[in-house]
């Protein structure tokens, strides 16, 4: 019973069509062999058949709802990584993963070569503890193999009650086995702004583009006005991205306004340009470096791409994600929702980082770097009785004061860090170059 309905709704669909073409072309015998040929028709007859037969004949009771939900995800999962739809409920988390506060593990995760895959890990948070890094492949989760597995079950199966705790086992680079990692579940609160002073330079670590991250920019860059702050680092590595007006807000504090951040292309050919905005603080003058690595995607890319492309900014580490795709979030009316791509996005020059990422100024690979003493070396103040120089007391005070401060923020990345060093030494030579004009 439930198949002859179903294909009778079909075709009193089907009739309405044809009744609708006939009005419009007036001759039913070329609206007939129209109908007959049109491919979309035939496939629908193809999916109404499969209904039926899923509800007739599966070993289990399955809902209706979920048969078309699945039929949707589907669709969509085959497009591209990033199309996907959300039921109601995964919707209703989406929208929260946007607040800076969730239940989880504290993971950004895509989808690469169909494995569930690493973007990036946040601060602070559980995964980022234990030693979950930007890479690796999630082979599975709690003994359930991760292959085919959607990016939306992958999500829901990490999360859950904070204090309780999920298996992990990855596949990392350069391991000769699997790792597994049992994680504890917490709030994952995103501070998404974290800034300090590194002598007269400000540090400003940027984790993810979420709500009020461009207002927390601005409280930072205030705090650096005030400390005579002289360049400023902008350390977006491992930022897996976020809301699109945040990375406009951010780079409309350093570029001047109605400029082009970055324009979208849709199917059709047509731009669509997003531009800074008017606002009460810009920073269109201190030297500025932005730190990228490959788990900087998305939001992160658009602003590094804009802050290059207007040579405002020197960026330093290794090429970003590579994500250049445009998502649109459709609400459905029953409280699900699609996620579409639906256009491709590119830099103020037109430079498409699709698949590419950004390519930064200077590469530098993750590193650390080995401070070694030379006992063997002996300078003036290593002599017996040497005279001891008017600046040589104080040198050394300024020093153990600047690193006392900076181990008690526990915010700068920690001194043997090859990237970091490098910004700094870059932004240094930066300000120099400034103060003598050259």
């Amino acid at each position: 019973m439930k198949l002859f309905g179903i294909r009778l709704i079909f075709v009193a669909l089907l009739a309405a069509a044809i009744f609708a073409a006939v009005m419009n072309f007036n001759e039913v015998g070329r609206l007939q062999a129209f109908a007959a040929s049109d491919d979309k028709y035939k496939a629908l007859d193809t999916f109404t058949q499969a209904l039926g037969i899923v509800e007739s004949d599966y070993v289990e009771q399955i809902s209706q709802k979920d048969i078309i939900y699945g039929a949707i995800k589907g669709m969509l999962q085959d497009l591209d990584p990033h199309s996907t739809f959300y039921t109601p409920a995964e919707y209703q988390s989406f929208q929260v993963d946007t607040k800076g506060s969730f239940g989880g593990l504290g993971i950004t995760i895509s989808q690469k070569d169909d494995m569930i895959t690493v973007i990036s890990t946040i601060e602070d948070t559980p995964a980022y503890k234990i030693g979950i890094k930007g890479g690796d492949v999630i082979v599975m989760i709690d003994n359930e193999p991760t292959i085919g597995m959607s990016l939306e079950k992958a999500v829901s199966k990490m999360r859950g009650e904070p204090g309780s705790k999920v298996k992990i086992t990855v596949s990392r680079k350069g391991e000769a086995k699997p790792l597994e990692f049992n994680i504890e579940r917490a709030i994952i609160k995103i501070k998404s702004v974290k800034s300090s002073m590194v002598g007269n330079i400000g540090y400003v670590r940027l984790t993810q583009f979420q709500e009020n991250s461009s207002s927390e920019m601005v409280k930072a860059m205030e705090a650096f006005d005030k400390a005579g702050a002289k360049g400023i680092i902008i350390d977006l590595r491992n930022n897996g991205g976020g809301l699109l007006a945040e990375a406009i807000n951010v780079s409309s504090l350093f570029l001047p306004t109605d400029k082009s951040v970055v324009f979208t292309k849709d199917r059709s050919g047509r731009e669509t340009y997003y531009k800074t905005k008017k606002i009460s603080y810009r920073d269109n003058k201190r030297p500025v470096v932005v730190l990228v690595n490959e788990g900087s995607a998305s939001a992160s890319e658009i602003l590094a791409g804009a802050l290059q492309d207007y040579k405002r900014a020197v960026l330093i580490g290794m090429p970003t994600f590579g994500k250049a795709s445009v998502q649109s979030i459709i609400p459905m009316s029953d409280g699900s929702a699609v996620k579409l791509t639906t256009a491709r996005y590119y830099t103020p020059l037109g430079r498409s980082i699709q698949g590419v990422g950004i390519v930064p100024d200077v590469e530098v690979k993750t590193g650390k770097i080995e401070f070694t003493d030379n006992p063997f070396v002996i300078k003036e103040r290593d002599l017996s009785k040497h005279l001891v120089g008017e600046n040589e007391k104080n040198k050394a005070d300024n020093k153990t004061n600047q690193s006392s401060k900076d181990t008690a923020e526990n915010i700068l990345p920690p001194d043997d860090d090859l990237q970091y060093r490098s910004a700094l030494q870059i932004l240094q030579g930066m300000i120099i170059y400034d103060k003598t004009g050259k």
